[in-house]
């Protein structure tokens, strides 16, 4: 890690900024005249301020050696020559170079004096008139007065970076609203977490009010069972404990605290089967809007028509195949009663029945629309029904709101352009933006929704369709029956065994689905890194970095994907001359990786032709095609939207030579490998080796032991998740 240094110096000229990220490239004179440049996430500075930097030395392979800043002191110009760079260079609305010049002349050293306090002076310079130069006086004070806010939000503890935020949000009041409660930094898309608040707090010489600390703690933890636990909500008396111990206070102030927040309307309490559960305010409207308008639905059903055995058989005729008893049921559902879930598992017909069903609709004459969570299950969904879809995202067109919250311009005043809509990969929508899809359905839209049950739940809150499923209320068709042509793939077969708890043929080399039997979890990672880079691109002429991918239980260990990401990354795309790289504490990124984005994130810009948009979300992967240290960006290709990604959300990729089988849902890869070696006993479960299986199109390989997958076969462990869309599908 390189050693801190410091810099002096006036600045000369500010070479580049980006307003919304505060990235900023910078030529400091030092003490000694030396011209330095600086690069950093810093407040605005302008030419002619004092500065003092504290930051690492780092030599860029393009434009050499300069200092990477990490927090800055400033102070305001104090001589002639620095005031007159500092004006000229247009830090003040209303000066510019000429007329900076002739001000400095006027007035030397004392020029901050009079535009601050005396702009009557400042009238009797040419081409001022004394309304002019009331306004030039009004917007120094300004400018000053956000200097010192963003100088005292530094002071309190905060990184350039999130005082940056903080006064986005706060604006003029952001010193008062931080002192009183640092806590508040948690809140409004800030970006501060509540260990983060913690240590801005442990600062403060006066300790803010505990309550506030409290109220925080309460919201974080509920907030986190929200995010990593996919809970809507939680029974009440859940919570006592973790905040107990989080805040190290007693049960009983938690739930005074927590009985205040439900009054403030921070959390929701509610009643579910004789017991009181705790939400967020957002979800819990989520799941009783989406518990609402399916109950609306099925009141008021959208238009059908009766469906006769003949239109099926021209189906038939046409496309050259043979429904089974099933198949047709569904598609005589959906045309009939106008909403269908539509369920099975691999090779039991989904795509010939949502076929089927998308050909009549389309033979009514009705705008039938395609979607799915993620764009690569998108692009599967194109490719399979030969029409467009596109992500639920993009459909609803996703936005960034306040508190860092997703909205959409699509909504029930702004519906989407529907007569029927599909929906592929159910089981990975999570109830927010299953929510939204609903309520952007216009009035009479058929609703047919697939997806296959025995998979992992959605990354987020919610258990949409497990909930639907259960509640009993909507038809359902539930495909059974495998067909012959898909048995001859042990893919297909394992996978189905694997669901049934059977043990999966593991013995057989050759045919999709093949298990290499190794003991030490280092030779399995060996093996591994060859089978990507050599054995299989040599046998099938796959491409390792857009064909193949690793699906690994955990992140950690030996064979968890932060381990094997490092050895795929030096084995795939070793450094090379002219190939830049940007390095932090814990990951490399190079030009050409393979890489993911782990978070929502609305504001990022992406390009593909001559369509932009906004928005990559969690779980698209891409290819890092440029890294560009001047600007501060990278530039990645995500499926041919080329996106811009500023500094500060380089945090949210990873590497994706390897990923978890969580973040591999809605996608599917020519080949998957699978490490099956020292698996954390939480982990070693059913679904989660079935969503793995299910993700390989055409060869399979686990590496690693029997054993191990037999305890996970065995395992038929459910993630338990607290949700309360069944109990509102069916209340009264």
């Amino acid at each position: 890690m390189p050693e801190k240094e410091e810099i002096y110096g006036i600045v000369e000229d500010v070479i580049y900024r980006k307003e919304d990220t505060g990235y900023t490239v910078l030529d400091v004179a030092s003490e000694d005249f030396e011209l330095i440049t600086v690069v950093g996430v810093l407040p605005e500075i302008s030419a002619g301020e004092e500065v003092h930097f504290i930051g690492a030395w780092d030599r860029h392979p393009t434009f050499g050696r300069q200092f990477r800043a990490e927090a800055v002191e400033r102070t305001m110009p104090t001589t002639a020559a620095s005031m007159l760079k500092y004006l000229a260079s247009g830090a003040v609305k209303g000066i510019g170079p000429s007329t900076a010049v002739r001000i400095v002349e006027a007035f030397g050293e004392d020029t901050f004096e009079v535009l601050e306090n005396k702009p009557e002076k400042l009238a009797s310079i040419r081409g001022i008139t004394l309304d002019k130069a009331k306004k030039i006086s009004e917007e120094f004070r300004r400018t000053n007065e956000v200097r010192e806010i963003m100088i005292k939000l530094e002071a309190l503890g905060l990184s350039v970076n999130e005082s940056i935020n903080a006064f986005r949000v706060f604006g003029a009041n952001s010193v008062a609203r931080v002192s009183e409660n640092p806590y508040v930094l948690c809140s409004y898309g800030i970006g501060v977490g509540f260990e983060r608040a913690d240590a801005i707090a442990a600062r403060f010489l006066e300790k803010p009010d505990p309550n506030y600390r409290i109220k925080a703690g309460i919201m974080h933890v509920v907030s986190y069972n929200l995010a990593s636990n996919g809970h809507t909500c939680l029974p009440r008396e859940k919570i006592l404990a973790p905040c107990s111990d989080l805040l190290d206070t007693d049960k009983d102030t938690i739930d005074i605290v927590t009985d205040t927040l439900v009054e403030e309307r921070q959390l929701t309490s509610f009643e579910m089967d004789g017991r009181e559960y705790i939400a967020l305010p957002y979800v819990y409207e989520a799941e009783y809007m989406s518990a609402l308008k399916i109950r609306q639905m099925i009141k008021f059903p959208p238009a059908g028509r009766q469906t006769l055995d003949k239109e099926i058989d021209r189906l038939e005729k046409a496309n050259k195949i043979k429904y089974e008893k099933l198949q047709r049921e569904a598609i005589v559902t959906a045309v009939e009663k106008g909403i269908l879930i539509l369920t099975g598992g691999p090779g039991t017909g989904k795509t010939t029945t949502v076929n089927g069903i998308l050909e009549l609709f389309e033979r009514d004459g009705l705008n039938v629309v395609l979607c799915a969570p993620t764009g690569r299950a998108a692009q599967r969904m194109s490719e399979i029904t030969g029409k467009e879809a596109s992500t639920i995202h993009r459909l609803l067109e996703a936005e960034r709101g306040t508190d860092d919250l997703m909205t959409f311009a699509r909504d029930e005043r702004n519906p989407i352009d529907a007569d029927v809509l599909i929906v592929d990969e159910l089981s990975m929508v999570d109830v927010l933006l299953f929510s939204a899809l609903l309520k952007a359905l216009p009035l009479g839209c058929r609703l047919v929704m697939v997806g296959d049950n025995d998979q992992l739940p959605a990354v987020g809150a919610g258990s949409v369709l497990h909930d639907l499923l259960e509640s009993g209320l909507l038809p359902v068709v539930e495909l059974s029956e495998v067909f012959r042509q898909a048995m001859e793939s042990l893919i297909v077969t394992n996978a189905h065994k694997i669901v049934n708890g059977e043990e999966p043929e593991l013995a057989r080399v050759d045919n999709d689905f093949f298990h290499m039997e190794r003991e030490d979890s280092r030779r399995a990672v060996y093996d591994i890194v060859d089978l990507y880079k050599n054995r299989l691109p040599k046998a099938y002429g796959l491409n390792p970095v857009t064909d193949i991918q690793v699906l690994c239980p955990s992140k950690k260990g030996d064979a968890g994907t932060v381990n094997l990401n490092h050895l795929l990354q030096e084995a795939i795309n070793p450094p090379a001359k002219g190939k830049e790289e940007y390095k932090t504490m814990t990951r490399t990124f190079r030009e050409g990786d393979k890489v993911m984005q782990i978070k929502n994130n609305y504001n990022i810009t992406w390009e593909r032709k001559k369509e932009k948009g906004e928005g990559i979300f969690n779980g698209d992967i891409g290819t890092l095609l440029e890294i560009n240290k001047k600007t501060g960006t990278m530039k990645i290709d995500f499926d041919g939207r080329v996106a811009t990604y500023p500094s500060e959300s380089f945090s949210e990729l990873e590497l994706a030579y390897a990923i978890t089988v969580h973040k591999s849902q809605g996608s599917e890869f020519e080949a998957v490998i699978m490490p099956v070696i020292s698996v954390p006993p939480n982990l070693c479960y059913r679904n989660l080796f079935y969503t793995a299986v299910t993700r390989a199109r055409k060869k399979m390989i686990t590496i690693g032991t029997k054993s191990t997958i037999e305890r996970m076969v065995e395992n038929d462990r459910k993630i338990k998740r607290y949700s309360a869309l069944k109990y509102m599908l069916k209340a009264e």
